[in-house]
């Protein structure tokens, strides 16, 4: 497998640097979906509390270019990748960009719950990262299916 073929996984966290709303928001998922299509990544984004959380997935050359850039986006700061390695295949193959809001609830949470991602931006357990952030794309894989 070449370089230009390996395939690599990032996630990663950042502050809001002003509040999204819904147009915002959905503004920035057009902005990124068509941008995924043209390079050939794919991934996933969601947002709560000026808290965003993404992974993107694809070739790695490709996905350190767009880390780069995302970095620079004056929209958002304090990125911190949490996950980063080569995958065999894409979790989200099937998205250019999927997206989840992500509201808050007033009913009690169930054991084991995560209601936000604070706890893995100061934890330097690379595990701990790697397993939230499996959890959360079989979460958002399985709550797209119910949709569909």
């Amino acid at each position: 497998m070449t370089e230009h073929d390996r395939l690599l996984s990032i996630v990663y966290a950042s502050q809001a640097t002003e509040p999204f709303d819904d147009a915002r928001l959905a503004a920035l998922l057009a902005q990124s979906r068509a941008s995924n299509a043209e390079h050939g990544l794919t991934g996933m984004l969601l947002y709560r509390a000026g808290r965003f959380v993404q992974v993107l997935e694809g070739p790695e050359q490709t996905v350190r270019r767009l880390v780069d850039v995302i970095r620079a986006d004056p929209r958002h700061t304090g990125m911190r990748i949490l996950v980063e390695e080569n995958v065999r295949e894409r979790e989200f193959g099937d998205w250019t960009m999927g997206y989840e809001p992500i509201s808050e609830t007033q009913e009690p949470m169930p054991e084991g719950f995560r209601s936000t991602f604070d706890d893995l931006e100061s934890s330097d357990d690379p595990s701990a990262t790697l397993r939230a952030a499996r959890e959360l794309s079989l979460w958002f894989r399985v709550r797209a299916n119910r949709g569909s």
